[in-house]
């Protein structure tokens, strides 16, 4: 799997969320590629949404979730990665600038809480680095990567 997303602004997530650690640099690429996952899967359930009311194009309404962004500016996560991550298995659907904005503003949040409880795992290990095993043991206490 290729990850479309860019490993600095991940690394830039998990270090506002955990301001007085480090974080390694397999830390943020496993963040990435969940990011990617979870984005992915969440544009396929916005794609069926979209497919129920006749339309080719995914709005901003068809994730069911609420925006809290309506600017790329108010970003972390680069919006052109995340219309790449939206569209990996979207065949012929096209993401509109608002679903985009949504999305990353979704994955964004997802990816702050994961990094704040990644961040926990590793200062109760003892450590202030935050490394990939600790955002592999959120996803096995939590059951899911969602």
């Amino acid at each position: 799997m290729t990850v479309e997303l860019p490993y600095s602004p991940v690394d830039s997530l998990i270090r506002k969320s955990a301001p007085d650690m480090r974080v390694s640099s397999e830390a943020a690429e496993e963040l990435a590629g969940r990011i990617q996952e979870r984005g992915a899967e969440v544009a396929v359930d916005a794609a069926e949404n979209a497919r129920n009311d006749g339309r080719k194009t995914v709005r901003a309404e068809d994730f069911g979730f609420e925006t809290r962004v309506t600017r790329k500016e108010d970003l972390v996560l680069p919006v052109a990665p995340v219309d790449r991550i939206a569209r990996l298995r979207l065949d012929g659907y096209r993401v509109s600038k608002d679903a985009r904005l949504a999305l990353a503003a979704h994955l964004e949040d997802w990816a702050t809480e994961v990094a704040k409880a990644s961040a926990t795992l590793a200062e109760h290990a003892g450590r202030r680095t935050v490394q990939r095993e600790d955002l592999e043991t959120y996803f096995e206490i939590a059951d899911t990567d969602r």
